[in-house]
């Protein structure tokens, strides 16, 4: 027989392909648009499914306008945020909204422990007890509590390091892998004991000690590795909603925190190859990884260039490599960048573009503001595939990036970023560095690229630079 609840339950199977589909989609530039409109169809069917099953178990008037209120503050808040947020400012923004899915976690679970465990006496409890499943559900339960607390507070870490609330070199408290170990060998005393007898103080417990392990994984983790950081988020976000779906019983919930936390683990773990960093290092909050020590070697006096150079060089190249960073991004140079970009091509120039896989806060951040841009895609090229170009290249423009360009990285052991793979850029005929100063990266690490042979700075906001190269070019155009 046809009822409304079958009818959710097809609609969430729908939502779901649709979702499968968004991640599909938004895997390619080309087709990451409908990627995004896959993704918001699934979400708003979903969500229509949600209210009529809520209605067709007959909700309370109260809990139906609260549903309603929660949707509007929430959507208001959403389209409030998407609005006023600059492209400099999603990766915190991302990060802001993962805590968000972690504290629904914990709250859920609350939620059920107080409708079942903590009311022994109700019809829940009986009947889950009758069928053998009490056990089952307080392990979801006190799971699911702690998945949600890391993710709420390791997301507001990350967030405040991000927006550089917080300084973003790691926390080395003393001990402090023993601590992430001891923490989880506690959590899981106390999952076994809370099966056994589910107390609420126990709970109570889990939840401070999941809150605090949250800070401290995150906070150990250096701003060098926080885009690995942000995925990783991700991934747990994602488990802690599925943890919520099977509290819940509610099979959607359970499909899409599956394909969040499997793809945002996967995501992690290539961004991870890609810094020569170990995964389960990363994900334990820094685990082996220690301080590497201060950078006070004297590399030299640094060469500087301007406008006027920079374009008379840029003049006389025939081949050309772009390789942004997050201060391209901070500068909002992307557009001065895509007009330099046709300018060089008009006159024909070979110009490409080398994306690291970590280049800016977020993966992928580099690759939106330049299709934003409307740089070509066939021109935006990765890593892998450019570093054996650099050798062949005439002049090389790092534009706003420090630590991927660092060869510190290949050559100085010692150094905090040693064995990351980085953009050879220095293996190039001429480097134009665009920066405010000489001071370090996000990682806090000197780069020895600023004082090569074949290096030259280009002081000044990266935006008024370009701006002012490109005018040049058109002088010289009309000339």
């Amino acid at each position: 027989m046809f009822t409304l609840e079958t009818a959710a339950t097809a609609a969430y199977v729908v939502a779901a392909l649709l979702f499968i589909l968004a991640l599909a989609g938004l895997s390619k530039h080309e087709t990451s648009r409908a990627g995004n409109t896959f993704g918001i169809a699934g979400m708003a069917v979903a969500l229509i499914a949600t209210i009529a099953l809520a209605l067709a178990r007959h909700i309370e008037p109260l809990g139906l306008a609260l549903l309603a209120a929660a949707m509007a503050i929430g959507a208001a808040i959403g389209l409030w945020r998407a609005k006023v947020v600059e492209m400099t400012g999603m990766p915190e923004l991302i990060a802001l909204l993962h805590s968000f899915v972690g504290l629904a976690a914990v709250l859920v679970g609350w939620n059920g422990y107080l409708h079942v465990e903590g009311d022994a006496a109700g019809a829940e409890a009986a009947l889950l007890n009758s069928e053998g499943m009490l056990g089952i559900h307080s392990a979801e339960v006190v799971i699911g509590v702690f998945i949600g607390a890391v993710t709420f507070t390791g997301s507001i870490v990350a967030n405040l390091k991000l927006s550089a609330r917080i300084k973003s070199a790691p926390m080395m408290l003393p001990g402090k892998n023993l601590l992430n170990v001891g923490a989880l060998v506690v959590f899981a005393a106390l999952t076994v004991w809370f099966v056994i007898d589910p107390q609420l103080w126990l709970l109570a417990v889990v939840t401070v000690l999941a809150l605090l392990l949250g800070w401290h994984l995150v906070a150990s983790i250096g701003g060098g590795d926080m885009p690995v950081v942000v995925s990783m988020l991700n991934s747990y976000s994602g488990w802690a909603a599925a943890a919520s779906g099977f509290l819940l019983g509610n099979d959607l919930l359970i499909i899409t925190g599956a394909l969040v936390g499997s793809s945002g683990a996967y995501l992690s773990y290539i961004m991870c190859k890609a810094m020569n960093r170990s995964f389960i290092s990363v994900i334990a909050g820094g685990f082996g990884i220690e301080a590497g020590p201060a950078d006070d070697k004297d590399y030299g006096e640094h060469r500087e260039i301007n406008a006027e150079g920079a374009a008379e060089l840029l003049s006389s190249a025939s081949s050309v490599i772009i390789t942004p960073g997050y201060g391209m991004a901070v500068a909002q140079a992307q557009y001065g960048v895509a007009d330099l970009t046709r300018k060089l091509r008009a006159r024909g120039v070979n110009v490409r573009f080398g994306i690291h896989p970590v280049a800016g806060r977020l993966p992928g951040h580099m690759n939106v503001l330049l299709a934003e841009a409307k740089v070509p895609y066939d021109i935006v090229l990765e890593m892998d595939e450019i570093n054996d170009d650099f050798a062949d290249t005439d002049v090389v423009l790092v534009i706003g990036a420090n630590d991927t360009v660092n060869p510190a990285a290949s050559e100085d052991p010692g150094s905090p970023i040693a064995g990351m793979p980085v953009l050879t850029v220095w293996n190039a005929n001429n480097v134009i560095v665009f920066k405010r100063s000489m001071a370090s990266g996000y990682a806090g690490v000197q780069n020895p690229l600023f004082f090569r042979e074949n290096t030259q700075m280009l002081f000044g906001d990266a935006k008024d630079r370009v701006d002012a190269i490109n005018a040049e070019l058109s002088v010289t155009e009309r000339v």
